[in-house]
């Protein structure tokens, strides 16, 4: 650029413009105009004697001793910035999606930015560049968390509803570094925020100053990237081999479909409601309710993260399917019948509460809100159901909880036992407080092996299957068990997560000794306490972290049932389960929630023929199976759907 007398127009401004215009002002701030008006204030600052003068004189005195490198600091400057702003529009949501071909693509809400900067008066330029600037840092914020939430959920950010499970990543956090760690993580996490979107304010204001000053030339640019977009867009070009679109318009699409799913947020309290509404066996009296396992005592046992990839991806399968076959003999020896088959969870990589309560329920709990809408209600559940009847002790085995845990009374437990009155006086292995062996050894000298005990409901959470997996506690004699003591050992010679989690393979490999363990834990004191009056159900939350399915979208999880009664099993054979603890890939496919009327109905429980009735009794056997499979498949294209919304668009076609 030439440089120019005070007065005469520069070669590059925008026509029409004088730099005693509107537009010289914002010029004035670019490193060139500083540099010209620190020259002309070092001639003039003897006169002066102002400090500031002083300070600008000496800055100006700098870029006219070395013009070459304060114009290359200039421009480079500049570039960062714009490097920055391309970035950030570009970034994608998910970390699958982060490649390089993700960045070679052309934004559409860079050139409308620019065209919308550039028409603007100055002093709207100036502070809507701040704005922008700021919302993209929080974008980019979001989009960041969403990498986060894609990881573990498979799912992005709830601007609504998840705010309550940084609590828990909290205490996750703290379980797995200490509560020193996590406070840096933290303060270093939210600093990092802090200047991102300061950094990213900052970046857009400068690039507005430049577009200000070339005006000609932003408008000559942005119509020939308009255009370069609009041919892409219209003819679906794409690069590279993962198939991704050149024309991208990912974070518009990200704030659109934001906006859409927190205004669904607050419709679905009212769907869920309505659902919630909808009970047959509301109004049913306890004599009518499960009349078929009178006398039994139930046992519904949960195995974090037991998900379809744990029997059926390649690298998993062979051991944990070998487990199974194994267990399955042995039982079968034993005395014990089994039946699998398959059920789709809610959610998947975390969130177990909500697949505890979709099974007890009989409602897709699939959200925190549904979730406290739940258990604040009185809806019958599972538990609640075998309590109506009077006849059963309710019992629940919580080696997770380890603060109060109020949903406790929403279940109709009579009694919780979590982490703290297991007698357990072992190490943590890692998030897990209590080993799984440990947890069903207590059961049954807390619950289940005190002589002349009345019929028992038992809820069991496992949790030695919950990430990271490491270390693991291994399986011991059951009469060496003692206070848990024995454990230290196996802890201190386990890997640390930080090490396992560096390495996917390993990571798998880990999850796999963990659901063998859990599988065998459960099996074994089923062979060793069992008898002819336990039923037991057990079944998965949820499927594991991406890291371990692959990325995989599949949901489900399977769900056996062991009783050595007869008459028991018999009451499901028309289920078309497979016989055995693993299911057939083939076997029926139900959404999780409607296994709650299907287990009533199977042994015995009448429908409420009451005003409160909300629907028609669903047929007992497996004649509506197709009917639950269409749902599932409706359900997760539902859910398919809104997910792509909230992906990066990089990969529609």
């Amino acid at each position: 650029m030439a440089r120019t007398e005070k007065g005469s127009t520069p070669d590059d401004a925008p026509p029409g413009t004088s730099p005693d215009g509107p537009d010289a002002a914002e010029a004035e701030a670019t490193p060139d105009a500083e540099a010209k008006s620190g020259t002309d204030g070092a001639g003039s600052g003897s006169g002066s004697g102002s400090g500031v003068d002083a300070g600008a004189g000496a800055d100006a005195g700098w870029r006219e001793r070395r013009p070459t490198a304060a114009r290359t600091v200039s421009v480079a400057v500049t570039v960062l910035a714009a490097l920055l702003v391309v970035a950030a529009l570009l970034l994608p949501n998910a970390l699958y999606r982060l490649t390089p071909n993700a960045f070679l693509r052309i934004p559409v809400e860079g050139i409308f930015g620019a065209v919308l900067l550039l028409v603007l008066p100055p002093r709207a330029r100036r502070w809507t560049a701040l704005a922008v600037g700021t919302l993209l840092g929080l974008v980019t914020i979001l989009k960041f968390i969403d990498m986060g939430f894609y990881s573990v959920l498979a799912r992005p950010f709830d601007l609504v509803l998840d705010w309550i499970l940084f609590d828990d990543a909290h205490s996750f956090l703290k379980d797995s570094v200490g509560e020193t760690g996590a406070v840096f993580a933290v303060i270093g996490i939210v600093v990092l925020a802090i200047v991102l979107v300061v950094l990213m304010a900052l970046a857009v204001r400068r690039l507005s100053l430049v577009i200000a000053r070339h005006g000609t030339a932003t408008t000559r640019t942005a119509l020939a990237l308009g255009t370069a977009w609009i041919v892409c867009s219209v003819f679906g070009l794409q690069t590279g081999s993962d198939n991704v679109n050149v024309a991208s318009r990912n974070t518009a699409l990200l704030l659109q479909h934001r906006v859409e799913a927190v205004q669904a947020g607050w419709k679905d309290e009212k769907a869920f409601a309505k659902e919630a509404r909808v009970d047959k066996f509301e109004g049913t009296p306890g004599d009518k309710l499960v009349p078929e396992l009178r006398g039994k005592n139930v046992i519904f046992t949960f195995i974090e993260s037991y998900g379809r990839s744990a029997i059926e991806d390649p690298e998993i399968a062979p051991g944990v399917d070998s487990v199974l076959k194994k267990r399955t003999a042995a039982l079968d020896k034993a005395g014990f019948a089994s039946k699998s088959g398959w059920l789709t969870s809610p959610i998947s990589g975390a969130g177990s509460w909500m697949g505890h309560s979709t099974l007890m329920s009989g409602l897709w709990v699939a959200n925190q809100q549904r979730y406290r809408s739940l258990v604040s209600s009185d809806r019958l559940t599972l538990t609640r159901a075998f309590r109506r009847t009077g006849d059963y002790r309710m019992v629940g085995i919580m080696p997770g909880v380890r603060r109060s845990w109020p949903e406790g009374k929403f279940y109709g437990m009579d009694h919780v036992y979590d982490s703290h009155h297991l007698g357990y006086e072992g190490p943590m292995f890692s998030w897990s407080p209590v080993p799984d062996q440990f947890s069903l050894k207590a059961f049954e000298r807390l619950e289940h092996g005190k002589s002349g005990h009345k019929p028992m409901m038992a809820t069991i959470i496992l949790a030695s299957s919950h990430n990271p997996w490491s270390p693991l506690p291994t399986m011991l004699p059951w009469n060496k068990l003692g206070d848990g003591r024995v454990y230290q050992p196996i802890h201190d010679a386990g890997a640390r997560p930080t090490e396992v989690w560096k390495d996917p393979h390993r990571v798998r490999t880990q999850y796999r000794k963990a659901i063998e363990y859990s599988v065998q834990s459960l099996t074994e004191y089923l062979e060793r306490y069992g008898d002819k009056d336990t039923v037991l159900v057990f079944l998965g939350d949820h499927q594991p972290v991406p890291t371990v399915t692959g990325g995989a979208k599949n949901k489900d999880v399977p769900i056996s049932i062991v009783a050595k009664d007869k008459k028991v099993m018999d009451q499901v054979s028309d289920w078309g389960w497979t016989d055995g603890l693993k299911p057939e890939h083939k076997a029926p496919v139900w959404r999780m929630d409607k296994f709650r009327d299907r287990f009533m109905t199977a042994y015995g429980s009448e429908p409420d023929s009451g005003p409160k009735s909300g629907s028609k009794s669903s047929p007992k056997s497996g004649s509506s199976e197709k009917k639950d499979t269409d749902e599932n498949k409706d359900e997760n294209k539902d859910k398919g759907e809104k997910k792509n919304k909230d992906e990066d668009e990089g990969k529609d076609k």
